[in-house]
């Protein structure tokens, strides 16, 4: 009866962050009937950031920002370069700062300490007080609960066949025990069924109403492109402070963010 053991932990599971996701929803909704929508706010590149991607999309929209204005070389090898060492804000200020007195460091751990900066701190508790950002308290969010799920559904479907390949023990038909595993797989697919089906654009950084205003910065980018695509300076900004550095089209920029996340060897 050794699989019995596993269809407990599969319920386990599958009740636990499908539990978790409910519990996600409802504080969500929630939040959107509860929190005003702030007045004729206009949101900054750096809130923009924030309420997408969070402190690293801020880092990342400063490193970019400093790059197109030749204040900062970004190499395609992954290193940034002081050009201009005044900053013109304080965040701008901590990239300066992270990079060191020698002008020059990998954009990896510049781009990580620009993020922790204390700056950002208090762009993220403005944005909080605001009503615009969740409270750290108030994590895990709807998209934590969804990959919860996801990762629910692998675990119940890898117990399940461990069940299944397992030498039988009794007279139980697999079969059957391939139906009860089905059941917190089903519970499961079901959650995330009714969380696509609702279709919501929950966001870990913004609250309802920040998304509401992030939706209403995009619709005036898009106008604001002339229907070239092309834009200002300020639209191609918007859009990596909103889409990330996928948003970059030059190849000798998007290259240095492609090397970010690797280990630099000599």
């Amino acid at each position: 009866m050794f699989w019995v053991l596993l269809l407990l932990l599969a319920w386990v599971f599958a009740g636990s962050s499908c539990t978790r996701l409910c519990l996600a929803a409802v504080r969500a909704a929630a939040g959107d009937t509860d929190t005003p929508a702030p007045r004729k706010h206009e949101l900054t590149l750096y809130e923009a950031a924030f309420l997408s991607g969070g402190p690293a999309r801020v880092a990342d929209v400063t490193l970019v920002s400093m790059a197109r204005q030749r204040r900062l070389l970004l190499a395609h090898t992954g290193w940034a370069t002081v050009v201009d060492p005044r900053g013109r804000d304080e965040i701008e200020q901590s990239v300066i700062g992270a990079i060191g007195p020698e002008g020059q460091s990998r954009i990896t751990p510049v781009r990580a300490a620009a993020a922790g900066a204390e700056a950002v701190r208090q762009l993220a508790d403005g944005l909080v007080r605001a009503g615009l950002a969740v409270p750290d308290d108030a994590r895990p969010t709807v998209a934590d609960g969804i990959r919860q799920v996801r990762a629910a559904v692998l675990v119940v479907l890898v117990l399940g066949l461990t069940a299944l390949l397992m030498p039988a023990q009794t007279g139980t038909p697999r079969l059957l025990v391939g139906l009860w595993f089905a059941l917190p797989l089903t519970l499961a697919l079901s959650c995330l069924a009714m969380a696509r089906v609702e279709a919501q654009p929950y966001s870990r950084w913004a609250s309802p109403a920040g998304q509401r205003l992030l939706m209403a910065l995009g619709t005036r980018r898009r106008a604001g492109d002339g229907g070239d695509g092309s834009g200002d300076e300020r639209s191609f900004l918007t859009s990596v402070a909103v889409r990330g550095v996928r948003a970059i089209g030059e190849p000798e920029l998007r290259a240095a963010f492609a090397h970010r996340d690797q280990l630099w060897r000599e």
